[in-house]
Parts: structure tokens; C-alpha cells; sequence
């Protein structure tokens, strides 16, 4: 009994080390990623300024907000999914007939490295760039941009 076992543990560390933890680690990630969409909103926004372009202007808000709160509800939805069966496969995107793999931000705003002093060396002589306020919508203001 106790040779089986020893023998079973050695596949399963064989079979551990073989196959990686690529799949699993991205899963998790972009599983991460999508349940955080609630706070994000950035399907919402995306909504709103698609649906703004393409329908009348008698529905163009409504039908924006409805289609945006969806998504949004999808997206945090799929996340968890992914969250919770992060370690078994299959590992590709989920869902992908209604939502692209990667959160889809409104084309008037490109998400960009947040202003710290961990990527901004030069905060140490005062100066600073970045997104003033990221989180609200129409305060995309970048100072020192090049």
C-alpha cells in the first residue's frame, strides 16, 4: 500500500513539474481582472460612447447604459468563474462570443501606467506625471506626457 502511494506521489510531482503552472497562473490573473470590472466600468464607458455613435439620439444613452451595466454584470460573472476553477483546465478565455478576453476600454481613453514612485523616478525633484484622476470619467488630464 504504502509502495503505491509512494509511487502515486511520484507521478503527481512528475506530472506537476512536466505540465507548468502557465495556464493556471493566467487564468487566475485574468480571472482577477474581470471581477474586477464592477469598479473599473470600463465595458460601462465603452457602452455608452459605442452606442452614442452608432444608434439615434432618442436612444442612444439608455440602450448604452443597459448594454454597458450587462457587460459589466457578464464580465465580473466570467471573473469569477474563472477565479474559482483557476487550477483545472481548460485555460483559454471563456465566453468569448459576448466578451473580448481583455477588458475594453472606451477609444477616447488608453489606460496607462499609474503615476508613482515606483515608475516616476523623477518625483524625487517634484515633478510627477500621470493620470490625475483615472477612476473618474472625464478627468483624463496627463501632465509631462511625452
Amino acid at each position: 500500500m504504502i509502495k503505491r502511494l509512494s509511487i502515486l506521489g511520484g507521478i503527481v510531482v512528475a506530472a506537476t513539474l512536466i505540465t507548468g503552472c502557465a495556464g493556471p497562473e493566467n487564468k487566475l490573473g485574468r480571472g482577477i481582472n474581470n471581477f474586477y470590472e464592477p469598479v473599473r466600468l470600463a465595458e460601462w464607458r465603452r457602452s455608452v460612447e459605442q452606442t452614442s455613435f452608432a444608434l439615434p439620439e432618442e436612444r442612444n444613452y439608455n440602450t448604452g447604459i443597459i448594454k454597458g451595466f450587462n457587460k459589466t454584470m457578464a464580465r465580473a460573472g466570467v471573473g469569477l468563474y474563472e477565479i474559482i476553477t483557476f487550477p483545472f483546465p481548460p485555460y483559454d478565455p471563456v465566453f468569448t462570443n459576448y466578451l473580448a478576453p481583455t477588458p475594453q476600454y472606451p477609444d477616447s481613453y488608453r489606460p496607462g501606467i499609474i503615476s508613482d514612485s515606483v515608475f516616476a523616478t523623477d518625483t524625487d525633484i517634484g515633478f510627477s506625471g500621470g493620470d490625475v484622476a483615472p477612476f473618474l470619467p472625464g478627468s483624463r488630464f496627463r501632465v509631462f506626457d511625452n
